[in-house]
């Protein structure tokens, strides 16, 4: 997703983006962390319910990628998702559930506060960098996509990934 925002608006454009996946799941995983996860135990439904919205959520993302407008055509053409935007999505997307629930399981299995913040800040040390090498790599490919044919093949792959990448949800 940031790579193609990179590749749609740019990598300042972009930077609320990243903060809000950042951010969002480090405060999810310090939640989840302090016991946010047994609600899916008592309740199983909610997990079901989760995985649906975040499935609908993730088509409805790759639906924007691909219908992106080209770099440079200004604001009415499109926006990224800012930063409260990026990090709610991180409380639909069930592959953020997941790698949530199964870190703090496997590295914070005393639910002590300090080995969950541990685990929390861990992920928002390594989340930053990752998320804005993607950025700076589609911003990169921005010349190569001026071409609007190349960049509807992009925008499609793009979104056809993220698709893809339901899969083993679905």
């Amino acid at each position: 997703m940031v790579m193609a925002s990179g590749a749609n608006y740019g990598f300042r454009r972009t930077l609320p983006h990243m903060l809000g996946i950042a951010f969002g799941f480090a405060f999810m995983v310090l939640l989840v962390g302090l016991g946010l996860a047994q609600m899916f135990t008592a309740i199983p439904q909610l997990k079901t319910a989760l995985t649906v919205a975040g499935i609908a959520y993730l088509l409805y993302l790759a639906w924007k990628i691909a219908h992106a407008a080209a770099p440079g055509r200004g604001d009415t053409a499109g926006k990224p998702l800012n930063f409260l935007q990026a990090a709610s999505f991180q409380w639909v997307n069930p592959k953020a559930w997941q790698m949530a629930v199964t870190a703090i399981t496997l590295y914070a299995a005393n639910n002590s506060i300090s080995a969950v913040a541990m685990v929390a800040a861990a992920f928002f040390v390594v989340c930053l960098p990752c998320v804005g090498l993607w950025t700076l790599l589609g911003e990169k490919l921005r010349n190569a996509l001026s071409n609007p044919k190349r960049l509807r093949a992009f925008n499609w792959t793009m979104a056809a990934l993220l698709v893809a990448s339901l899969i083993l949800l679905i």
